[in-house]
């Protein structure tokens, strides 16, 4: 069976001094994906020192709505502050699908096409950069290459079966500005 990377997750700030850190959870499966033993790939941020290229979960719990996670590698404050900002990625069959109808997958997104709210052609998604806000990456029909906040206010329709994006667009944000 073919299986796909998938973000799961970003690390946030350190929690205590034994290495715990926050995670900002970019699954609706958060027990499975961060099970006791489960390796992720670490994507550190650009400029970052961080040198791990996975990281196995120790251990997890919940404090108040936070993921607090241990991983084997983060030992310490020090290297748990070293880690802030990675990226999470875990691998998930090609034709799993997020339990709840509302978050898709990278893959499932890549490759739809996109229209405005009246039905005009736009362009492409090409990708999606994950961050505190997720954006999708979307190369126009003149070829641009533009960046969409992946939010309800402007991206009121996702249809994976019928291969389309609608994005409420304005000016500047897809389209270009008028001269």
């Amino acid at each position: 069976m073919e299986e796909l990377e998938v973000v799961v997750g970003r690390i946030g700030k350190p929690h205590g001094i034994r290495g715990e850190v926050t995670v900002d959870v970019r699954s609706d499966e958060p027990d499975r994906r961060y099970a006791d033993g489960a390796v992720l790939r670490a994507e550190a941020p650009r400029g970052s020192a961080f040198a791990h290229r996975a990281l196995t979960v120790d251990r997890t719990r919940w404090h108040q709505q936070t993921l607090l996670v241990t991983f084997a590698e983060l030992t310490d404050r020090t290297a748990a502050e070293g880690a802030r900002g990675v990226v999470l990625h875990a691998m998930v069959a090609a034709d799993e699908t997020p339990e709840d109808p509302e978050e898709f997958y990278d893959h499932q997104l890549v490759g739809l096409t996109v229209h405005d709210v009246d039905g005009t052609l736009l362009g492409e998604v090409t990708g999606l950069v994950h961050g505190a806000q997720d954006l999708l990456q979307v190369r126009s029909v003149d070829g641009r290459d533009t960046l969409v906040p992946f939010v309800a206010a402007l991206v009121p329709e996702v249809d994976v079966a019928g291969g389309r994006v609608v994005v409420a667009d304005r000016p500047g944000l897809v389209t270009p500005l008028p001269d």
